[in-house]
């Protein structure tokens, strides 16, 4: 990627620059996000030459420690990010007795997307590896 993506707000772009390290994590690739000098943000790979030794934010390792204040922005939120936005979505239709009885009985929705994500046949990046390796990998 060698154009800028600009975002106005901070959080978002740190984001962002989680999710496309995510997104491009076989290719290598690393991106951060760096405050402008318009005060916007700017996602960027560190080593682009316009940024080189220019201090970009931290980006989070996980989201475990997310406050509902930050959920509550991700819900408010005009123009969300893409992923998140289908994580809302998937949470916002369902219907609201399923989610106070997995609440209120801590039912684990990860195990319940290892258990899918290991019925796909696919490895942690998205590599055809066959069902029992998968197996192998999600459910131990």
């Amino acid at each position: 990627m060698t154009h800028l993506i600009r975002k106005k707000n901070r959080q978002k772009a740190i984001d962002f620059a989680v999710w496309l390290n995510f997104k491009h994590r076989l290719e290598g690739k690393q991106f951060g996000a760096i405050q402008s000098v318009e005060r916007d943000f700017i996602i960027t790979s560190p080593s682009h030459p316009s940024f080189i030794g220019e201090e970009f934010e931290t980006l989070p390792t996980d989201y475990s420690d997310m406050s509902f204040k930050e959920i509550r922005n991700i819900f408010m939120d005009n123009e969300p990010l893409a992923h998140f936005e289908q994580i809302k979505g998937m949470v916002s239709v369902m219907d609201g007795e399923i989610l106070r009885f997995i609440l209120k009985y801590q039912i684990p929705l990860g195990k319940f997307i290892r258990f899918e994500l290991a019925s796909r046949g696919y490895d942690e990046n998205h590599l055809w590896c066959g069902f029992e390796k998968a197996e192998e990998i999600w459910l131990k």
